[in-house]
């Protein structure tokens, strides 16, 4: 188990949040928070760390709410452990931090990785779980569903296959400064995303993020797991895992021209939620909805978290 010897200006830099450390499933997460209130728990995906809620942060603290973005195991500024990147075990450290935090139960609002992360723990550790907000990620049976037997779907998650090989992705995520996760990032992304005026500065952090020892191995990890495990029993067993339906309220958030995840792939993933369901579709939004529009996306997901009835 390493800490990460990021520069502290990139993992935790000054703003009107606190950095800290918290231990849960035997490795170290690195934390920024704001705010007074009940939970909401920020799940950052690939090939971002816990910056890409910064928006989110300060609008939920305004909103009376305590928000917490962790950095998921092997990035920013958490540990890289030598094992435990399958989905449940990720899933235990999310639990695990919220019961680090001292809460009796979070919101949970995931996005992409953090979102399948987040689908995971609803279902794992429903007690803990007080409402679920995805984005950009269908349910885990869906998304498998559709990377398997949808053919413009395997085609835009193209990336997830590559992770597969050996060596090779780690190299080309770190050449020249993390070229590629800024490509990555400026190509999923739709128009808005430039427009913000702080966008640049983003995807520069994304890119030196990445290039942080041992953080490119650790974030294709996951990856290659879905993958591999797809015909192994473990693999099927978690897949049966998942067939338990989702029993807390659940809102599924997705840009109309996410290039990656196909608004197809998302839609449907309603079948597996027994409880209030809610679908928002952003347009002109690519795969980073809450960076691309981050007013919108708050207030929607603020209006959402404090509806008393969020009805179908």
């Amino acid at each position: 188990m390493t800490h990460p010897a990021g520069p502290a200006n990139l993992i935790r830099p000054e703003g009107p949040w606190t950095h800290r450390d918290v231990a849960a499933n035997g490795a170290r997460f690195h934390i920024a928070e704001m705010g007074d209130g009940p939970l909401v728990l920020l799940l950052h995906g690939f090939p971002q760390y816990w910056w890409t809620w910064r928006h989110q942060l300060t609008a939920l603290a305004e909103a009376g709410f305590r928000a917490v973005a962790m950095d998921l195991r092997g990035v920013g500024g958490s540990d890289r452990t030598p094992r435990g990147y399958d989905p449940a075990n990720l899933a235990l450290d999310v639990t695990g931090v919220i019961r680090s935090l001292g809460e009796p139960d979070a919101a949970l609002v995931g996005h992409d990785l953090g979102g399948y992360l987040a689908w995971t723990a609803a279902v794992m550790r429903p007690k803990l779980i007080r409402r679920l907000a995805v984005s950009a990620m269908p349910h885990p049976r869906r998304w498998r569903a559709a990377m398997l037997k949808d053919m413009r779907q395997t085609k835009a998650g193209s990336y997830v296959w590559g992770f597969q090989r050996p060596f090779v992705p780690e190299r080309q995520l770190t050449a020249n400064g993390g070229e590629l996760v800024g490509k990555l990032v400026r190509g999923w992304a739709g128009p808005r995303f430039l427009e913000q005026p702080d966008a640049h500065q983003a995807v520069a952090r994304y890119e030196q993020a990445m290039c942080v020892p041992s953080t490119a191995h650790c974030s294709v990890e996951p990856y290659r797991w879905l993958v591999r495990s797809m015909a192994r029993p473990d693999g099927i067993q978690f897949n049966r895992r998942m067939k338990r339906p989702v029993r807390v309220p659940t809102m599924q958030m997705q840009g109309a021209l996410d290039p990656v995840l196909r608004t197809r792939s998302s839609a449907g993933s309603g079948q597996y939620v027994e409880a209030p369901y809610r679908w928002r579709l952003f347009d002109g939004v690519g795969h980073w909805p809450h960076e691309e529009d981050p007013a919108a996306f708050s207030s929607e997901l603020i209006g959402w978290l404090k509806d008393p009835e969020p009805d179908r």
